[in-house]
């Protein structure tokens, strides 16, 4: 594992060094989840599927529901369930 010292600005931005941006593939615009716990913090980069994996991948999911009974009524019901304030 690379370990390189980096520092937080005042708008709380946080530089990745270039040697760890360029063995991990980081690009402009690459989004990560990022976790805090005591002392640690923890960027997770999150890989968006392709096109075509995304629409492979809702295919797939639709099946499912339709295997399952599942409706679009159904799920608009569990989003308004899980919303908080609405």
């Amino acid at each position: 594992m690379d370990v390189e010292l980096t520092k937080i600005s005042p708008k709380g931005q946080v530089v990745i060094p270039r040697g760890i941006r360029n063995g991990l593939g980081i690009k402009s615009g690459t989004r990560f989840a990022v976790f805090g716990q005591d002392d640690t913090v923890v960027f997770k980069r999150l890989d968006l599927p392709s096109a075509e994996e995304f629409r492979r991948l809702t295919r797939e999911t639709s099946k499912l529901a339709k295997r399952r009974g599942i409706t679009r009524k159904d799920i608009g019901e569990a989003i308004m369930e899980v919303r908080p304030g609405k």
